[in-house]
């Protein structure tokens, strides 16, 4: 379906809230139940498994990541070792070297007894010197060498599990953003009715790339802490039990400080992100609300309010980033308490010989890589606090209620849009946005092939409602509509949608060229269809006064042609769309005389052979239409053509002649 999806009349908008052409466009149809505002947040318990359900495609690489981690981190935690290792053939060839030559250990161990050094015999006995000889300079070389090449290794593999998991994070993501868009096309117009603009953008924009930063860092860091810590710990325990105990003692700790901190500054993060959609949808309704800001010198009520929802997020921001930032130096100090008490019991333990000098070195290195990862993540616990967080908010997105299904057995076959006018058919329709408020009640209209049927009445009587329930942007309460015999339930919305062409009082244009804005109309359609479009709509008289004629690039809100050029490329749009059923929501109010007779008359042309539904304020501009059918508060109180409504001297009669003193009086 080609269609501009945008204004709803100022009075219906207090019965179903404004639905803008953008939101409309990525949206454009709903279900039958309200889209509750979707929750905040979600628990990290439920976040957690459903980050892990993303990551199931790239199970083979996650495997892959698996073994060069293990291979990246054993290497590593060889390191220690086999530098202690040389301290120690350096210690032992010193010590060895001051000794006499020709003694046997024992000899000298059981002279510096007699000599009354009992330290540094038990200290002499716990290494394995021979006295007279100095450093085994071969010995030292090889183990150099070995470590030179285990850490060369492990950063070579540790590289390439980095290079790997950046793709995985990267194509998780895409996948995610994926989601995301294509959720935003299966959820109900009512979802975006009630719920703001800026804080869903916040949730498909600025959650989606939090939860990437998050990912980036937490599959990069998480498995190769965690597997350093536990292939640390049991080195540490081969080294020495007793200093591996003293150095677990800091574990629990360290997990107190953090649980509790993690937990009053998640709280903190959950009021961030929220101030965050709140401020970003403050921005959206600014922007596009610009011009009337400034035309009512409001420009200071926006800065003071601007500055209020600013505010709040910066104190929820400072909280939040205080709490968990405290808990990195607070981790710090822990771990820096547990290098003291380790060197202690070191230096005690190589004194009374239990372990030897080289030991003693290596440990302590274990010891800080054993509460390096630990500090890491907590410096980290920020950035995990908040990815949570607002993947909670994605998923709580990703959870909202979506358009029912087309129901099994319905029809499914396509046809062709542009295949003539078609038959609809409304019968005793009910529809209510507030199920206690009722605003259609009864409605029963019938439009054959080729008919024009005009739809009038005063504002709030239902007349934009009735074209949203016609392309099934909201599901009729009860009743039925029939498109040619065929019940709207046993078709699919894309189905409905073909057939409709619109063009609506607020135009709706992206960014792009204006070739590729009225080509929008019909996937495919060549430059010469396009250009017979324009000539129809009378476009092409203006656009070839434009320095780049059909390629001059509209901006984001189309701020460079002027309203009436906005209106006529939108009818140009369905001009190229050819539709079998075309709806016009005042599409003439934003153009000239002139140009409004232009367009009647091209209308007329469009019209020919088509179902056109025609909703007016200005009644002096569909006296021609086949049907008039007068709304009232939802019900339609009269029906029938231009003079027959006249002379029965009702409603119509009523509200075309106060339009006609009105025009007197101006």
């Amino acid at each position: 379906m080609s269609d501009d999806i945008g204004g709803t009349e100022a009075a219906e908008a207090a019965e179903a809230p404004e639905t803008t052409a953008a939101t409309a466009a990525t949206a454009p149809a709903s279900g039958t139940e309200p889209a509750a505002p979707a929750t905040p947040s979600g628990k990290s318990g439920s976040v957690l498994p459903r980050l892990l359900v993303l990551l199931r495609p790239e199970r083979a690489r996650l495997i892959a990541v698996g073994v060069l981690t293990v291979l990246s981190v054993g290497l590593l935690v060889i390191g220690p070792w086999l530098l202690g290792r040389a301290t120690d053939v350096v210690f032992e060839g010193v010590v060895g070297k001051q000794l006499p030559a020709g003694e046997t250990k024992a000899q000298a161990v059981a002279g510096l007894r007699a000599a009354g050094h009992p330290h540094l015999a038990d200290m002499l006995s716990g290494m394995a010197v021979r006295p007279g000889v100095g450093v085994d300079l071969h010995r030292l070389a090889q183990l150099l060498l070995v470590a030179i090449g285990a850490y060369l290794l492990s950063a070579l593999f540790s590289w390439t599990q980095a290079r790997i998991l950046t793709g995985i994070a990267q194509r998780t993501m895409y996948r995610l953003r994926e989601a995301t868009e294509e959720k935003l096309t299966r959820l109900p117009l009512r979802h975006f009715d009630t719920n703001p603009h800026g804080d869903i953008l916040s949730r498909v924009v600025n959650d989606v790339d939090n939860v990437d930063t998050t990912l980036q860092d937490t599959l990069n860091q998480l498995p190769s802490s965690a597997l350093t810590v536990l292939m640390t710990l049991g080195i540490m325990f081969w080294i020495s039990p007793i200093l591996a105990l003293a150095s677990l003692v800091t574990i629990p700790v360290v997990m107190a400080v953090t649980s509790v901190l993690a937990g009053r500054a998640k709280t903190r993060f959950v009021a961030q992100w929220e101030q965050t959609g709140n401020l970003t949808s403050m921005v959206e309704e600014t922007y596009t609300g610009h011009a009337l800001i400034l035309a009512y010198g409001r420009r200071e009520q926006v800065a003071e309010e601007f500055g209020r929802e600013n505010g709040k997020l910066q104190r929820a921001g400072y909280a939040a980033q205080l709490l968990s930032g405290a808990i990195f130096p607070a981790v710090v100090l822990v771990g820096n308490l547990n290098s003291v008490v380790v060197a202690a019991l070191g230096g005690y333990q190589v004194a009374t010989g239990a372990i030897s000098l080289g030991a003693v070195q290596a440990f302590i290195q274990y010891s800080q890589r054993f509460t390096a990862p630990v500090i890491q993540s907590a410096g980290q616990m920020n950035v995990l606090q908040s990815g949570l967080v607002s993947a909670g908010r994605v998923f709580a997105f990703l959870d909202a209620p979506e358009e029912p299904e087309l129901p099994a057995g319905a029809e499914t076959t396509n046809s062709d849009s542009r295949q003539g006018g078609h038959r609809v058919r409304l019968e005793k329709v009910c529809f209510r946005y507030d199920p206690d408020r009722p605003l259609i009640e009864d409605f029963t209209l019938e439009a054959a092939p080729g008919q024009t049927v005009a739809i009038v009445g005063p504002t709030g009587a239902g007349k934009t409602t009735l074209v949203n329930l016609l392309v099934r942007f909201y599901e009729i309460d009860g009743g039925r509509i029939l498109l040619d015999g065929a019940d709207y339930r046993e078709l699919s919305r894309d189905q409905v949608r073909r057939r409709y062409g619109m063009v609506l009082q607020d135009p709706w244009l992206f960014h792009g060229t204006i070739r590729d804005n009225i080509g929008y109309g019909r996937e495919g359609a060549g430059d010469e269809e396009i250009l017979a479009a324009a000539r129809a709509a009378h476009v092409d008289d203006f656009v070839r006064t434009l320095p780049d004629g059909y390629d001059t690039v509209l901006d984001g809100d189309a701020s460079n042609v002027s309203s009436g050029q906005k209106q006529l490329l939108t009818i140009a749009r369905a001009f190229l769309a050819d539709p079998g059923i075309l709806i016009l929501d005042e599409a003439t109010s934003n153009v000239d005389t002139r140009t409004e007779a232009m367009i009647q008359e091209a209308m007329a042309r469009l019209r020919s052979g088509r179902t056109s539904f025609v909703i007016a304020h200005r009644l002096s501009t569909i006296h021609t239409a086949d049907t008039i059918v007068v709304m009232d508060a939802g019900r339609v109180v009269e029906q029938g053509s231009h003079q027959e409504l006249l002379e029965a001297r009702g409603f119509y009669h009523e509200l075309y002649n106060s339009q006609f003193a009105e025009t007197l009086v101006s």
